[in-house]
């Protein structure tokens, strides 16, 4: 402490504090961090887990299992491992769905210069992954991509239907890549830490794509590598690919090549939304023209029926990942008519006055249907989504799965 005097009064000033280095750790740097995506993925955990540990060697590696509170027993099973061995961790997510957002947020929770992504169901070889370090590291690239088009790669056993669908998904994705990957639609690939921080805030984070998702977002071209491997068959648990994976894919092209003005999900809510509208148009045209319905039951019966195609592909398709399933549904279609009740009013009540003035039938239909779509599409689904959270009915389900497998750590093998 030192003194200084001030007015006659003697004060009392504090030393400065000495910040000291870190303490020296013995845990040496990693190498590479494995990102795996799981949701209902259990009985894969311990055989991914011991394929990594054979693979990898004498390399420093980590692996972040990201799990969307699976309800079968999955992240019980990740932090069953995680308690036991360092090199595997943990990130359980509650209430968000979604691939590419799991792979992003498990990227950005480790430390590692090289960062692989990684399917959990061993679809993937990882037996190539030192492989795809080494051409990372000592070629200077910023992705290496496990490639089943290219050289040395394969689709495997897979149908011929399949094949031509990831050469489709090549050629779409060509279209916003700087680059030329032979297989763009890869969910197996490397990057390093360094390009990842210097794309990650242009990524749309959305779908099961995220490989294009980087290559596109990239301002200079990418420096890109590959190594072929052949495609696994899949040994337990369920795809996760389905038809919406191919909408969504097209939608994030379209997004990349918009430049990013129209979000992947608004687009296939504007999608749903037309669908509704020829739905709308189908019902009115043939009520008239074929059933002489008057005009005003059939808008009505018309506008319910679209609202009705509206909730079921909104449901299905647009907010799959909150949708309502079960008795729930119900629910989920009540709200949905209630929100929708004064859209439905606007188009009735608008389309009738035109008709009534003079307009041709379907002049006055359509103009209608506009108006109350703007209603639908801004407020109601908005609504009947936003506050639903699917994990809280599964939790009953997820709690007896708990108890099931916590009670004894061996079930779990």
């Amino acid at each position: 402490m030192t003194s200084a005097h001030l007015s006659g009064a003697s004060v009392t000033k504090p030393e400065p504090v000495q910040l000291s280095s870190p303490p020296a750790t013995s845990v040496p740097p990693l190498d590479v961090a494995i990102i795996l995506p799981t949701y209902n993925e259990r009985q894969n955990i311990q055989l991914v887990v011991e394929v990594l540990t054979s693979c990898l060697g004498e390399l420093e590696w980590e692996a972040i299992f990201v799990d969307d509170d699976s309800p079968d027993g999955t992240w019980q099973q990740i932090d069953r491992f995680a308690r036991q061995n360092r090199r595997i961790r943990l990130i359980r997510r509650i209430g968000r769905r979604g691939l590419s957002s799991a792979c992003i947020e498990g990227m950005l929770a480790t430390s590692a210069p090289c960062i692989a992504v990684m399917d959990a169901d061993l679809q993937h070889d990882a037996t190539i992954l030192p492989a795809m370090l080494d051409k990372l590291r000592f070629e200077a690239l910023d992705i290496v991509v496990g490639t089943r088009l290219g050289e040395g790669g394969s689709m495997g056993d897979f149908s011929a239907a399949r094949v031509l669908l990831s050469r489709l998904g090549r050629m779409v994705g060509s279209t916003v890549c700087s680059c030329q990957p032979s297989d763009p639609m890869s969910g197996f690939f490397l990057i390093s830490r360094d390009f990842l921080q210097g794309v990650v805030r242009e990524l749309h984070g959305a779908g099961f794509k995220l490989l294009l998702d980087l290559l596109a977002s990239s301002p200079t071209p990418v420096r890109l590598g590959e190594v072929g491997y052949t495609f696994g068959a899949r040994r337990f648990g369920e795809s996760k690919l389905d038809v919406m994976v191919g909408i969504e894919y097209l939608f994030m092209v379209a997004n990349k090549l918009l430049g990013g003005i129209v979000p992947v999900q608004y687009g296939i809510f504007l999608l749903v939304g037309c669908v509704g509208l020829a739905t709308h148009a189908a019902f009115l045209l043939t009520l008239m023209r074929f059933g002489h319905v008057a005009f005003l039951t059939a808008q009505i019966a018309s506008t319910f029926a679209a609202m009705a195609e509206n909730f079921i592909l909104n449901n299905s398709v647009t907010f799959r990942d909150r949708r309502f399933s079960g008795w729930a549904t119900f629910t989920g279609a009540a709200r949905f008519v209630a929100s929708c009740s004064f859209g439905a009013w606007a188009n009735i009540i608008f389309a009738r006055t035109l008709w009534l003035s003079g307009a041709d039938w379907y002049l006055a239909g359509f103009a209608g249907i506009v108006l109350g779509s703007v209603w639908n599409l801004s407020i109601s689904s908005a609504f009947t989504w936003r506050s639903h959270r699917p994990h809280i009915h599964n939790r009953n389900r997820a709690s007896r799965t708990e108890e099931a497998f916590g009670a004894d750590p061996e079930v779990l093998r």
